[in-house]
């Protein structure tokens, strides 16, 4: 029922409430609901108007549950329980629907309390409560009492689906990721919903093949398909740099008729990006009936990292062109674009263009950006002026930066000092340690690289292993450097000698300067051969022929030996191999890279 019509008044102090109040006496509509309500709802906010509204509810006819349920779950938890504790005092019994709407955001401490009350009212066994408190104990981090709750509290009658779905999504946010999984395993019914969250929970994990495996399962059942579940699995191709799984999941969202939403297209546009298709990705942005910022600010970081800095700074222009104003993100983009090419001139004109034509204020990585785009051309002094002038402290991404330009360019002193500095600010970042380390040992300082090895150890820090995917015929394969561990294993290292030996004859010389070990060069060299990209190669060598190409994904940066050897590779197997590192794309063909050696 709507409200009677009242003109409506501002009201900001209790002087302004009770003037409004006493006109809806006088008009004989205090008592109505919409007008009760919205008295209750101020007076909720401050607990000295908690007695004036005891009050308003003792006189009015039908203090129904009804009149607080609405208004709780708009209100802050300490005054939802203030209001709750009213309700409660006059005495008014809540509903099945009242506390499911303060638990939501109720602190532990609350939690607890109203678990309690549920049992005082015997409300436990209903469902959508039960549900309420399992996502509570959730949101609060306590899965131990969640899922005590869940087995000893729950019963055929009260366990639906969504309390199943709520244990799930609830133990992958807390990255409970195997533990979800035995459970939705273990689900007597599942929705779109539930393949969701355990899709997303593997993909927030970085468990990216797992999320696919179980996105395959899904699409078994004959479930209606919706976006929500396509962007996860999107995401999850994305993630493990599976190309052709990607266009599959595509394909299936184009016959599945989901609509395809901005949030959608730009994770199908980000993942051919980053997946080593910046055609494919052109092609579907270019399809896109209306672009938003983020499909424009996708394109242009996926032209960016790419190196292809030209045509991304002209699709910059273009939104121009088109009345998008761009937003900080567009000015990282921009920044990545010139940083990755060495467009020195090009990133100072659009750090001032782009800041003072739109207004944007930059921020700790736009500072960042232009510390990346000097170190990188070896302009350390004006890399480190970027940090000096900068308006705040820089943090360990701006450092990271000026710590990599110095390894690269060997510039020992300020690497050193930056280096301590970085390790501080961040002990437990295994690839710090070795950065310093590889530059004290290009230095050949020895016992300083014992001392940063010792300080590893002191402080539990393992060295993050090298891992590189290749997708070969839809099978995506993770190879870790140091181990070979493959059905096919004596075939892969017979190949990988092989390849060395072919392209040693072609003038690869082994570069040992990133290795760490103070030991002979024979070993060292050997060790190379170990890397995971080189593995990766050599098994898509044995899967593919002439002028196929091949898609490597690795977690760390590329190495300068994998670097030059991956040129020569593709020129003497005649392959395009598509490297995709911590940074940026290579494109590997005919024995150079797409990244100029600039990188």
């Amino acid at each position: 029922m709507s409200a009677p019509s009242v003109t409506p008044i501002p009201i900001t102090t209790i002087y302004e409430l009770k003037q409004h109040h006493s006109q809806l006496v006088r008009l004989g509509l205090a008592s109505h609901p919409a007008h009760a309500r919205r008295l209750l709802a101020f007076l909720a906010r401050d607990p000295a108007g908690l007695p004036y509204a005891a009050r308003l509810l003792a006189h009015h006819p039908d203090p129904h549950p009804a009149l607080f349920n609405p208004l709780f779950a708009s209100l802050p938890p300490r005054h939802a329980a203030a209001l709750l504790s009213l309700m409660l005092s006059l005495p008014l019994r809540p509903d099945h629907f009242t506390l499911p709407r303060i638990l939501p955001a109720a602190p532990l401490p609350l939690a607890v309390q109203l678990h309690a009350l549920l049992l005082k009212l015997n409300f436990h066994s209903h469902a959508h409560s039960f549900n309420a408190l399992l996502a509570a104990y959730h949101a609060n981090g306590r899965a131990d009492l969640a899922f005590r709750l869940f087995v000893g509290g729950g019963s055929s009658a009260v366990l639906d689906v969504v309390s199943w779905t709520t244990m799930v999504g609830g133990l992958c946010r807390l990255g409970h990721v195997d533990d979800a999984r035995e459970l939705f395993d273990g689900m007597p019914e599942r929705n779109l919903i539930s393949w969701n969250a355990m899709i997303s929970g593997y993909v927030k994990a970085g468990r990216f093949l797992d999320a696919l495996e179980v996105f395959d399962q899904m699409r078994v059942t004959g479930l209606e398909r919706n976006g929500f579940v396509a962007a996860s699995a999107v995401v999850a191709c994305t993630g493990a740099g599976a190309l052709a799984r990607g266009r599959e999941v595509h394909r299936w969202v184009e016959q599945s008729g989901i609509q395809m939403d901005e949030k959608l297209a730009t994770a199908v546009v980000d993942m051919y990006c980053k997946c080593g298709s910046v055609e494919e990705a052109w092609r579907v942005f270019q399809g896109l009936p209306t672009k938003g910022l983020t499909s424009w600010n996708c394109m242009i970081g996926g032209l960016a990292v790419h190196g292809r800095c030209k045509e991304a700074i002209e699709l910059f222009h273009q939104m121009e062109r088109e009345d998008v104003a761009p937003d900080d993100v567009t000015l990282v983009n921009v920044l990545t674009a010139c940083a990755h090419t060495g467009n020195v001139s090009g990133g100072r004109h659009y750090f001032d263009y782009i800041v003072q034509r739109y207004g944007i204020e930059p921020k700790m990585e736009h500072y960042g950006c232009m510390v990346d785009l000097f170190g990188r051309a070896g302009l350390l002094d004006e890399a480190k002026k970027v940090i000096d002038d900068m308006p705040m402290e820089p943090d360990i991404g701006v450092l990271g930066a000026l710590f990599g330009a110095c390894k690269i360019h060997r510039d020992l002193d300020l690497g050193e000092a930056i280096g301590w500095r970085v390790i501080e600010l961040d002990p437990q970042n295994s690839g710090r340690y070795v950065l310093l380390a590889n530059l004290l040992a290009s230095a050949g300082r020895w016992g300083d690289v014992a001392r940063v090895r010792q300080l590893m150890d002191e402080r539990n820090v393992s060295k993050e292993a090298g891992r590189s995917v290749i997708e070969i015929d839809s099978e995506v394969c993770e190879f870790q450097c140091g181990t070979l561990r493959h059905p096919e294993e004596k075939e892969i290292f017979a190949m990988a000698k092989d390849m060395m030996r072919k392209i040693g004859l072609e003038g690869y010389a082994p570069d040992t300067s990133d290795v760490l070990h103070d030991v002979a060069e024979e070993a060292k060299e050997a060790s190379l051969l170990y890397h995971s990209e080189k593995l990766a190669i050599a098994f898509g060598l044995l899967r593919t022929r002439p002028g196929d190409t091949m898609r490597v994904t690795k977690n760390l940066r590329v190495c300068r030996d994998c670097h030059e050897a991956t040129k020569l590779i593709s020129r003497v197997f005649e392959r395009e191999i598509v490297v995709r590192d911590r940074n940026r794309f290579h494109h590997f063909r005919d024995g150079a890279c797409s990244c100029n050696d600039y990188w």
